[in-house]
């Protein structure tokens, strides 16, 4: 297309990239300390993936159950994520839930109540207390309400659609970032003394995922690898074992695990509560990975519906509490014909979480080059082979906080660095290119091929030749891209889903060589060729950048937790599924 726009310039103490609740709690944080911040997002104020977060956030708050404590969520946490999780994350999360709650709370988050008006909490899978609270089934949402306002109270600057492409460092030190305004398509550059990367995940990777179409599609984590960041655990997806199957519109949209927590059943088409097989104890409130294979399973042995589906059926509970506790899955099914209180619904698995991501200090939250931090789902560490239901939330407020605390110490207080003029024109020049291509292949059909790829070859079950297959086809697809149709100006879909192409492409190799590298099945990984635990792999496999796009693998062990929370996995504690019954 024609030569860009003039490029425009900014200037900020703080640059926030991605608008969700772990960028919103850092913003928030950084305010009230004083310190100039921007925060940017790629979609209108308010419209981050957070909202789709239904079901709950942790803490130990012991409204119903007083026995819980911080020490056996940290528990839940690190035997759910199978002993690989960064202990020191783990530790840090569930120590400092209660407050962050509470602080919620405060600023005038509407959380469920008991009778005695305390916050009320629910089961959620593979936990030993209620300890989940929840604003009925649209908590996500009254979260970013929450922080939306309190952000707007502060006065928080923000921008957004706004796509960034590229971080800028000098001298083992950030300087900014650049990108693209996507309502003008000028071209941004950013100067900042410190960079927060909050921009989510990489499940859109996937043919089926609850992810919208064109988010988590892997910008953070390519981000900081494209700029000398490892990536960690990346080999490690969750698949929720329950999305939607119809419409086809909305295949992969979440269908929140409050409904297993509120007591719904899984069924196959022969009317057997197959769960009773696979998890006596535990039930459908097992672990994720332990429910979505087992839903998979029931599917590919021919037991699912024609739509390749399982039945969860909540209808034996009474309708007005359904209603009152699940609203938002009675109106979505209601819109396509299904009452959720009479009849089951239609339910497979689907991508879900990254439990991988960028390496940080998980006491300050910055990556190890200095000056830039990453917050939230695009972070490796707190949550191991697996997440546990309801930690995702908490997870960004939590570490949203730690990171604007450390940021507010320590600014001003290390040698700064300037964006280089040449570094920037190149930046501008390649996105120029981009929207010039005049290839063969367009970005919407080697996007599709990518999510098929990665469904195929690195999904729910994974071996040694399909990985190797889905290794090489990326091959082919990255030179694919390289004669790419774009003909489009920045302020065109078709020109976001071409750098989309370029994150995604990067990301998809980190995972299938960390999963092809991990011989063992653990917590999300699971290898059919290796289809056991192995003791020696409690290792963490790290994705390092070597210059150009190219990378080696390292392997390093895992740690091991304090004392306090050991006696706490000792103590074996573990949900007592037929409370529900």
């Amino acid at each position: 297309m024609s030569t860009s726009p003039t490029l425009e310039t900014v200037s900020t103490s703080v640059l926030i990239i991605g608008a969700g609740g772990a960028g919103l709690r850092t913003s928030i944080e950084l305010a009230q300390r004083g310190v100039d911040c921007l925060v940017l997002g790629k979609r209108a104020h308010g419209d981050a993936h957070t909202i789709w977060a239904a079901g709950g956030i942790n803490a130990s708050l012991g409204s119903l159950d007083p026995e819980d404590r911080w020490e056996i969520h940290a528990a839940d946490t690190l035997d759910e994520g199978h002993f690989v999780n960064d202990p020191t994350a783990v530790e840090t999360l569930c120590r400092r839930a209660p407050d962050r709650i509470r602080e919620l709370e405060e600023w005038g988050m509407a959380f469920d109540r008991t009778d005695d008006g305390k916050i009320n909490q629910r089961y959620f899978g593979a936990q030993s207390f209620r300890r989940t609270c929840f604003v009925g089934d649209r908590t996500g949402q009254a979260l970013m309400n929450t922080l939306v306002q309190k952000a707007m109270d502060l006065e928080v600057p923000y921008r957004e659609n706004l796509y960034i492409t590229d971080l800028m460092t000098e001298s083992g030190r950030v300087a900014g970032a650049v990108g693209f305004d996507m309502d003008s398509g000028r071209p941004v550059a950013f100067d900042a003394e410190a960079v927060v990367i909050a921009a989510g995940g990489h499940t859109s990777l996937y043919r089926r995922s609850s992810s919208r179409p064109d988010e988590n599609t892997g910008d953070a984590q390519a981000l900081a690898f494209n700029a000398g960041v490892p990536l960690r655990d990346m080999e490690f997806v969750q698949f929720h074992p329950t999305g939607k199957v119809t419409p086809e519109e909305e295949a992969g949209h979440l269908v929140t695990e409050a409904v297993r927590g509120e007591g719904g059943r899984l069924y196959n088409t022969e009317g057997e509560r197959f769960m009773e097989r696979y998890s006596p104890n535990q039930m459908e409130l097992d672990a994720r990975d332990v429910v979505a294979r087992a839903n998979e399973r029931e599917i590919r042995e021919g037991r699912g519906t024609e739509n390749d589906a399982v039945l969860l059926d909540i209808s034996h509970r009474d309708a007005d509490y359904i209603r009152e506790r699940l609203p938002r899955m009675v109106e979505e099914f209601a819109a396509h014909g299904v009452d959720i209180t009479k009849e089951p619904m239609e339910v497979a698995p689907t991508a879900h979480y990254a439990m991988g991501g960028i390496e940080v200090d998980f006491e300050t939250a910055e990556t190890r080059i200095e000056g830039l931090y990453a917050v939230g789902e695009c972070t490796a560490g707190v949550h191991g082979a697996n997440r546990l239901g309801g930690n995702s939330l908490i997870e960004t407020i939590v570490f949203g906080e730690i990171a604007g605390t450390h940021i507010a110490e320590t600014l001003g207080t290390r040698p700064g660095a300037s964006m280089s003029e040449a570094a920037l024109r190149g930046c501008v020049v390649a996105q120029d290119a981009l929207g010039s291509a005049n290839g063969r292949h367009t970005p919407e059909e080697l996007i599709g091929r990518l999510r098929r790829l990665m469904w195929n070859h690195a999904g729910i079950l994974r071996d040694e030749d399909g990985l190797l297959e889905g290794l090489r086809r990326l091959q082919q697809l990255r030179a694919d891209a390289d004669d790419l149709l774009v003909q489009a100006s920045r302020t065109s879909r078709r020109y976001e889903r071409a750098q989309n192409l370029q994150f995604m492409c990067a990301t998809a190799e980190t995972i299938l060589r960390g999963a092809l590298e991990r011989t063992e099945s653990r917590g999300a990984h699971a290898r059919t060729d290796h289809d056991a635990t192995d003791p020696a792999w409690r290792q963490n496999i790290r994705c390092i950048p070597t210059g150009d796009g190219e990378m080696e693998i390292d392997v390093e062990a895992a740690g091991t937790p304090s004392r306090r929370v050991q006696r706490a996995i000792d103590e074996d504690h573990e949900l007592d599924y037929h409370h529900l019954e």
